[in-house]
């Protein structure tokens, strides 16, 4: 093995990495979108029962997967595994996972350069470089490389230091300040006009919805797929947990925080949507759908801050740092994916595998930026739509059926002694067995 592995020196270090991870794009914006185009405050509810009744034991036994194993995902699932064919089973999950997670950056990579690029404009509009400000809002081939090319290098350069000085040092410092970003933003959104009637659209449910066919879906596909399940960036990751910590507790603390930001960020977001309809712009079809969909960050929110004279530059400047903040935080653990396999199956360095696979993945988001008309949809659909249910849905088949009952509970012992006398144990084990993966089936049917 070429280097020591390294772990998460403390559990709050694992956690705010964890949660990083959960917490990118697609809850800060996409849960937002979501709930707008599904019900608002019915899908809030739905998507809260689903997430810790279905999302937490699939989380569950990707983490535990991982820190049995203390491996990349790879050899993580193969140590588990007692025959020929369960072995090969486990590479193409675990390298699945793998290749799924380097598809999920590539075009990831661009959507957050995005995001750098509209935090760029109110810094050139402040310095009166009007030029530069039309420049970075525009969606030219140069602006994209520019800052597709900005943001992994980031992501390298973090991945590069490795777990305790890379993952858990910048993750320890890049989720307490997007929370606080978060936290402002509202509390500033909610004092303005239109505000309080998406207040209401967000927290007061039409309980006749929470059953329908559609909603349901959404959101259960939202709360498995908010958790990074299925990129086995979560196996990784609870392979650098120590084993005396308790499994059950640091899951559930994970998957609260994930839920949490959602909700924040939808406390944001629906608002704003209000805050902007009652400002002339149009958010929603005359039929009451939302308009412009998962672009809608793009055409309302800085029509929005526009309206807000002087005080909006710092406001959209705050904002498009949150999400840069937010996307920064995910690319790190999927970049994490393809490296820890590439430095343990392979014995090469960590700091020559992530400059290799970072250039590689960027060199895919460069092929997709210069194709973008209809390759930005299609890595897209590909990664999240195929990728990650089939191998979420493989993952917890793993956990429930190849990993002997006895061997998964001497595992979470490890960390908890009395688990056995405990209602996860009673519940959980036939959970990850029969329902999770019959649940995944379903979102993964729906989306063909």
């Amino acid at each position: 093995m070429a280097g020591s592995r390294g772990e998460f020196s403390s559990r709050i270090g694992f956690i705010m990495a964890a949660a990083g991870s959960a917490v990118g794009l697609g809850n800060i914006w996409g849960f937002p979108t979501q709930t707008a185009s599904n019900g608002g405050a019915a899908f809030v509810l739905v998507y809260l029962v689903l997430a810790f009744c279905l999302a937490y034991p699939a989380f569950m036994a990707e983490i535990l997967i991982g820190r049995s194993g203390q491996a990349n995902a790879v050899t993580s699932l193969q140590k588990m595994s007692r025959t020929v064919f369960q072995k090969r089973f486990a590479f193409f999950v675990g390298f699945g996972g793998v290749i799924c997670a380097s598809l999920i950056l590539s075009f990831y990579g661009i959507l957050a350069g995005w995001m750098i690029s509209y935090a760029v404009e109110p810094i050139a509009i402040v310095l009166k470089q009007e030029w530069i400000a039309e420049w970075v809002i525009g969606s030219s081939i140069g602006r994209n490389l520019l800052f597709t090319v900005l943001f992994m290098f980031l992501t390298i350069i973090i991945i590069r230091k490795g777990v305790e000085d890379g993952i858990e040092k910048w993750s320890k410092r890049l989720m307490p300040m997007m929370i606080g970003l978060l936290v402002l933003l509202i509390i500033y959104v909610l004092t303005l006009d239109g505000a309080q009637e998406g207040l209401n659209a967000y927290l007061n449910p039409d309980i006749s919805r929470v059953l329908e066919p559609n909603l349901l879906l959404s959101a259960l596909g939202q709360a498995f797929f908010s958790l990074s399940l299925g990129t086995s960036v979560m196996v990784i990751y609870g392979s650098y947990i120590s084993k005396k910590e308790n499994m059950v507790s640091i899951g559930a603390q994970v998957t609260l925080i994930d839920v949490s930001i959602a909700f924040l960020a939808g406390l944001l977001i629906i608002p704003a949507m209000y805050v902007a309809q009652a400002q002339g712009v149009q958010i929603f079809a005359e039929n009451g759908d939302l308009l412009e969909g998962p672009t809608l960050v793009f055409k309302v929110l800085p029509t929005l801050f526009d309206s807000m004279g002087n005080v909006g530059l710092f406001v959209g400047f705050a904002f498009f740092v949150l999400m840069s903040v937010a996307a920064l935080t995910s690319s790190i653990s999927m970049l994490e994916g393809p490296v820890s396999y590439a430095v343990e199956r392979h014995n090469i360095e960590r700091r020559t595998a992530t400059t290799w696979i970072g250039f590689a993945i960027l060199a895919i988001s460069v092929t997709i930026v210069v194709n973008i008309d209809y390759m930005l949809d299609l890595v897209a659909i590909l990664s999240t739509q195929y990728g990650q249910p089939i191998i979420a849905m493989l993952c917890c088949v793993f956990a429930g059926w190849i990993w002997q009952r006895s061997k998964l509970l001497e595992e979470i012992k490890q960390g908890y002694d009395d688990v056995e006398n405990s209602f996860f144990w009673k519940i959980w084990p036939w959970y990850i067995k029969f329902i999770c993966p019959t649940a995944i089936a379903i979102v993964f049917i729906h989306s063909l």
